[in-house]
């Protein structure tokens, strides 16, 4: 019976294999039934290459529909990992078994499946990721290089479903080169049926690089990420913009992170005996010691990722609790070495901080644990990556309060506990929308400093101690990194299709700002409420950025606003350049000529009208002695000129007069410019544009305002940050 099973399947993988090759993609979709009942196979496409900013919404039932929180789990499991992994910390190397468990969510039987070898990113230089950093000159992170002996690799030794050998192939989605080895489709003996479940039986080895892109090991130390064969994402109709089942299986580009379903991981580690291990999810009891080695044992329900981290020289955790409303109490350990002990209290504060705003503005943390971790030294690396209840922190040597180490150690913790609802949680696409985690965790990020009170400090500890404290407001300083002159791509498009690694990092700064100025136009309650609607709708159902759009413009009701915003700097690239460009304020006097009065011509000279006025003014002065400066017999005939160099924003203009009254007006078209004016008994003295400081995107604020008279405050502002930034350049300079 088993032999006639693997033959007929044999047949029919043939058959299809030809139709494949002979058939266009439509009809692929649509092969018929075979004569005996059984199905030929219809081919599953892939995610375009060019994949990126989804326009339109999800159908209300994407992902099995909103969760109520009346099910019996938080996700629709559609992956169940069991895994036992051994870890060599002498060689650097992971022996592992895993036995996974897929359910076919679509209407239609799958043959074939795709899984994720992401460690062979760092395999040698024909991989995707060196290719692109080669090829396209971009940089990435520290860019520290790997030496000899030091690459990493995954190798599949074993893959079997129900005891047959399954066969395999690496794959190029993106039509990158032979030689990268990430992503690799498996042909399944027993092709699974819509609705059901396979469970495949997986053999891996790792050997881990040096601590390179978010994994990998420095002398003890070893960060294991990445590191099990993934199985890729199956998306059905209605999913993120997809119209048929598609497999979302892109390779691992440079600058591209992950994508996954939800899941069940229930993980054993085992390492030498005196090394302390951290991972995602629940610690269940203690670990199990035989042999000299000791067995950890771990498991977390309703994630898409799982993460270790094993070490001889961390010291004693430290341990916090966070206990919030709608929320289970949450354990919080920080596991540190010893040359970063002063790290750890700071990381296990930001951290519970975290958590109470988090779940305050977005919605309830619904794990049992967060652990972070702080790298040790020389393993920079390693810091500031994010995993399902697990991330590593960054490290300093000297973190005095209301430093720039400090600051950083917050901001770099804080930014990697909200990945865990922007990539963990709502588990958008990394690879294909990258704004949805990388952009909208840095906004909410920036939202947290902001309101906690922090900027970024100008000062190091000596300049403290003499005084100076000056700080950048957060979201002015995040908007120095947004490409405001001269922006290269749309927030919404890919990861891996950028004009420069500028460009990708924009993402985070420039999506920042797009936010902060969508909100400082909505109002702040109307934008917490429209995200905490999309935490609610989205969480646990991998959200496009079309339901994003969708979510805002509905909850905060300004549609227009919300969609002229997205269809500027999600779906396109657009400047906001807007800037007073004339400015002045004088008496409309009476002017020579000659005049028709009563069938008469009479003419008013020049020395005639300069009687005339000097009379009338002294006239006048002796009447209001006490007159404003500003003010006089005549009115004030009053222009400003705003030109627009980049797309329309709602602008305002606000034009202050000598008498503290005030000229209130708007501008919001395509026109490159408008010109305003008023006629009024008293002068002008102030004319600016976006007084509430809705354009962050603006090119430069520093032509927004225009005053009458000399104005020095701007360059004695500019004169003071050139000072500060010499003062810290020279005590950096003392330290090295």
């Amino acid at each position: 019976m088993q032999v006639m099973q693997i033959h007929k399947y044999c047949w029919l993988a043939m058959l299809g294999w030809s139709l494949a090759v002979s058939l266009p993609l439509s009809a692929q979709d649509a092969a018929p039934a075979s004569a005996d009942g059984s199905w030929l196979i219809p081919e599953i496409a892939l995610a375009a290459a060019d994949a990126a900013a989804v326009r339109e919404p999800s159908s209300a039932d994407a992902w099995g529909g909103a969760r109520t929180g009346a099910e019996a789990t938080l996700s629709d499991r559609v992956v169940s990992y069991a895994i036992e992994a051994s870890l060599d910390p002498d060689a650097h190397t992971v022996h592992g078994q895993q036995r996974l468990t897929w359910r076919n969510r679509s209407a239609q039987p799958v043959g074939s499946v795709y899984l994720h070898l992401y460690l062979n990113a760092f395999e040698g230089p024909g991989s995707l990721f060196f290719t692109e950093q080669r090829e396209r000159g971009f940089g990435f992170r520290s860019e520290v290089p790997i030496e000899d002996g030091e690459w990493g690799y995954t190798e599949l030794k074993r893959v079997e479903q129900g005891g047959v050998t399954v066969p395999w192939q690496f794959v190029h989605p993106d039509g990158g080169p032979d030689s990268d080895h990430t992503v690799v489709r498996l042909d399944l003996p027993e092709p699974v049926a819509a609705g059901a479940s396979t469970t495949l039986e997986i053999d891996f080895f790792n050997q881990l690089p040096r601590v390179i892109a978010r994994t990998g090991y420095f002398g003890s130390f070893h960060l294991v990420a990445q590191w099990f064969p993934k199985v890729a994402v199956l998306e059905l109709p209605g999913e993120r913009g997809a119209t048929a089942p598609r497999w979302n299986a892109h390779a691992f580009h440079l600058h591209s992170e992950f994508y996954a379903d939800f899941g069940l991981f229930d993980v054993r580690i085992t390492v030498p005996e005196g090394y302390r291990v951290g991972a995602t999810g629940e610690l269940q009891g203690v670990p199990a010691i035989a042999d000299g080695k000791a067995t950890w044992h771990f498991v977390q329900g309703d994630v898409i990722d799982f993460a270790f981290t094993a070490d001889r020289r961390f010291a004693e955790p430290l341990v916090g609790y966070y206990e919030g409303e709608g929320s289970p109490k949450v354990t919080v350990q920080v596991l540190y070495p010893p040359e970063y002990a002063s790290n750890a209290a700071p990381v296990l504060k930001a951290t519970i901080d975290s958590l109470g705003y988090f779940s305050r503005t977005l919605g309830a943390y619904p794990y049992r644990t967060v652990t972070a971790v702080i790298p040790p030294y020389n393993a920079g690396e390693a810091a500031g990556m994010e995993y399902p209840t697990f991330f590593t922190a960054d490290s300093y040597d000297d973190v005095t309060p209301g430093t720039l180490n400090a600051h950083g150690l917050d901001f770099v913790t804080i930014h990697e506990f909200g990945h865990g609802y922007f990539m963990g949680l709502l588990a958008s696409n990394e690879f294909e929308e990258p704004m949805l985690d990388e952009g909208l965790n840095e906004y909410w990020n920036n939202r947290m400093l902001s309101e906690r009170g922090q900027g970024v400090p100008m000062a190091n500890r000596l300049l403290k101690r003499l005084g100076f404290n000056a700080q950048f407001p957060q979201f002015q300083a995040e908007r120095m990194g947004a490409m405001l002159r001269e922006p290269a791509d749309g927030i919404g498009a890919n990861s891996w299709e950028r004009m420069s690694s500028g460009s990708y990092g924009s993402v985070y700064s420039r999506t920042a700002t797009v936010m902060r100025d969508l909100e400082a136009q909505l109002g702040r309650e109307a934008t917490e409420r429209a995200f905490k609607a999309y935490y609610a709708r989205w969480s646990f159902r991998h959200p496009s950025i079309a339901d994003l759009r969708e979510t805002l413009a509905e909850v905060s009701g300004q549609r227009t606003l919300v969609e002229r915003v997205f269809a500027q700097q999600v779906y396109a690239t657009g400047k906001v350049d807007d800037r007073i460009a004339e400015f002045d304020s004088e008496e409309d006097l009476p002017q020579p000529g000659t005049q028709l009065s009563d069938g008469k011509r009479t003419e008013l000279d020049s020395d005639a009208i300069e009687k005339q006025v000097s009379d009338t003014r002294k006239a006048w002065k002796k009447a209001n002695p006490d007159a404003s400066e500003g003010t006089g017999p005549y009115p004030y005939f009053t222009r400003v000129l705003i030109a627009r160099q980049g797309v329309a924003v709602p602008q305002t203009l606000r034009v202050t007069f000598a008498d503290d009254s005030v000229e209130t007006v708007q501008f919001d078209g395509a026109q490159r410019w408008q010109r305003f004016s008023w006629s009024k008994p008293v002068r002008a003295v102030s004319a600016q544009l976006d007084p509430e400081q809705h354009h962050y995107l603006d090119v430069s604020k520093a032509d927004d305002g225009r005053t009458l008279e000399p104005d020095k405050t701007l360059s004695r502002r500019w004169s003071s940050d050139a000072a500060a930034v010499l003062q810290n350049l020279y005590a950096l300079l003392v330290t090295l």
